[in-house]
């Protein structure tokens, strides 16, 4: 069963399909208000649930990064039959798989938000797999968000699966091989106040270094936490992504 509020959306539009890929642990509603404003200029928008999201952790376990992405390509192949061409827009996890995707199927543009370049500078990460066939569960990070309001709206997993965070890294290494083969036009956005992507540790850097994409655009924002969709400077990035699309459809 889903957990309400966070299932699939689709807004039929005109022939620009954007296809948006929420987070790991995330939910469709955290890409919900961005689905909104784009399907409010008239783009048709899919936002997709990724497999083991929206229900419950131990679904989780389970999971395998393939079957994430063949949630995207799902909703590819849904759109590709209603629209002319097609943005992937992914944040975190859903720009990392954004971006994979883009390395194989034809998009007209990829736009990757608060995406990790590699999993965070943690002593646990060399051990994930030990501590996996341990401990099923770890607790996530308090989080550090502006709008605490939007905060308090928001939906995720309260708890990190250990098995699916072996899947993450697993993913992220395939993107890294893949980023030479992305050469769809490319927007990265990220912020400087993001406790999981932290700045220093230069995600978008890496990434955008490694894109075979000969257009890369960046941006910084400043006041938001992780997830850039629903915090306080959501609209900076809503206006960026529809700004994007649209410069791009003009090529």
């Amino acid at each position: 069963m889903l957990i309400p509020t966070a299932e699939p959306f689709f807004f039929p539009g005109n022939q620009t399909g954007c296809l948006l890929v929420h987070g790991f642990t995330g939910t469709p509603k955290e890409m919900r208000l961005l689905g909104e404003h784009l399907a409010s200029t008239g783009y048709t928008v899919l936002g997709v649930r990724l497999f083991a999201h929206a229900t419950k952790p131990e679904d989780m376990l389970r999971a395998r990064w393939q079957d994430w992405l063949a949630g995207v390509e799902d909703g590819w192949h849904l759109l590709r039959g209603i629209t002319e061409k097609i943005f992937v827009i992914g944040l975190s996890m859903g720009g990392a798989l954004s971006l994979v995707f883009a390395s194989r199927f034809p998009v007209a543009g990829v736009i990757a938000m608060a995406t990790p370049h590699h999993l965070p500078n943690d002593p646990r990460v060399p051990c994930i797999r030990l501590i996996s066939m341990v401990k099923k569960y770890i607790p996530k990070d308090p989080p550090r968000w502006s709008d605490m309001e939007a905060y308090r709206e928001h939906i995720s997993y309260q708890v990190e699966p250990t098995r699916a965070l072996i899947e993450v890294r697993d993913l992220l290494k395939e993107m890294r091989v893949a980023l030479p083969k992305v050469t769809a036009p490319t927007l990265l956005i990220y912020s400087k106040n993001d406790p999981t992507i932290t700045p220093d540790e230069k995600h978008m850097e890496m990434i955008s270094a490694g894109l075979g994409s000969r257009i890369k655009q960046t941006l910084w924002i400043e006041q938001s936490g992780h997830v850039l969709t629903r915090d306080r400077q959501r609209q900076t990035v809503f206006e960026a992504v529809n700004h994007f699309i649209k410069e791009i459809d003009r090529l």
